[in-house]
């Protein structure tokens, strides 16, 4: 079995040897900066390390691997455009760098890239992981939508934003999972417990960020805290707010949600003081939990040995330990 290190230095590899050396520069320059600060490398570690709960031989994960990596920093750098985001990864966003023209045309050239690598997975298994993939770029892009849509909605419940969760980053780890195990051989029943593993872990995971994004430490976060605050981005912490709001409290929480964004600093430390006041955090850490739970509970469920779960149990451990 390999270990999440050895995983991580294949992905590392592999996206050194993905080709940005070509022209126009300008088109190129901007992706060869975003991959070179670095990450955490989740997806393509998480792609072949479930090739690896059926398989010994991984080979046939990698390039299925780097194209879902890709693909994830494709939407980052489309992203963080959207949010008007200044730092990701410690480092200035491509569209601060150079312009938001630049970076939707770059990350449009590593979309293609991403479809690339894909058509270098093995010929008897491509078209089903094609299929998987398109669904998942698919569901990333209709979970995007639902967030854009909810920043212009007054009202968003708890099930509406965890449906968009689960499109928008959960689908992402699902599909690495799934193409994971289908490039490792498994049965269709093992392929969905995989599914439904990695989709309850990433919205664990994405509920844990939001988490983060107000209670984090940008030194080790790697972006401003308060971002999705600033944005009035409908958050479980701000859903579970406005309904646990009443009174004059309420009539704060609204104050600092329509003072838009001239005054940032005093819009998170004002929001911020009444999700502790409400115990927000603490509603929030529950559900996470819960999540967590349930994607163990599937994991458990794969018909192989526990010695070969181990290594992806300790890295949806790892995942969701992160405290800052």
């Amino acid at each position: 079995m390999y270990s999440s290190e050895d995983l991580q230095s294949i992905a590392e590899k592999g996206l050194i040897e993905v080709e940005l050396n070509r022209e126009p520069n300008e088109l190129f320059a901007p992706l060869r900066y975003f991959l070179s600060a670095g990450g955490k490398r989740i997806r393509p570690i998480i792609t072949l390390m479930s090739c690896n709960v059926f398989c010994d031989n991984i080979q046939s994960a990698v390039a299925p691997a780097i194209a879902l990596e890709l693909f994830h920093n494709f939407t980052l750098i489309h992203d963080d455009i959207m949010d008007n985001a200044d730092v990701r990864r410690n480092l200035e966003t491509v569209h601060k760098k150079w312009d938001s023209n630049t970076a939707i045309l770059s990350g449009d050239a590593l979309m293609v890239v991403a479809y690339e690598m894909l058509q270098k997975s093995d010929k008897d298994k491509v078209v089903q992981i094609l299929a998987v993939f398109n669904q998942v770029a698919l569901e990333v892009c209709q979970g995007q939508q639902m967030d854009m849509n909810f920043e212009r909605s007054n009202f968003v419940t708890e099930e509406e934003y965890l449906r968009m969760v689960e499109l928008k980053t959960a689908a992402l780890l699902s599909g690495c999972t799934k193409i994971g195990a289908i490039c490792g051989g498994a049965s269709e029943p093992d392929q969905a417990n995989m599914d439904r593993f990695a989709r309850n872990l990433g919205i664990a995971f994405q509920l844990q960020d939001d988490l983060l994004d107000s209670f984090g430490d940008i030194s080790k976060f790697g972006k401003k805290i308060g971002g999705d605050i600033v944005a009035n981005k409908k958050t479980y912490l701000l859903i579970t707010a406005l309904k646990r709001a009443q009174g004059n409290q309420l009539e704060l929480l609204n104050g600092y949600l329509n003072m838009g964004t001239a005054d940032p600093d005093r819009k998170i430390q004002g929001i911020i003081a009444i999700y502790n006041d409400l115990k927000v955090r603490e509603a929030t850490e529950l559900i996470v939990e819960d999540y967590f739970a349930r994607a163990f509970k599937y994991l458990r469920c794969v018909n192989q040995p526990i010695e070969r779960l181990v290594e992806i149990e300790q890295l949806a451990i790892k995942m969701m330990s992160r405290n800052s």
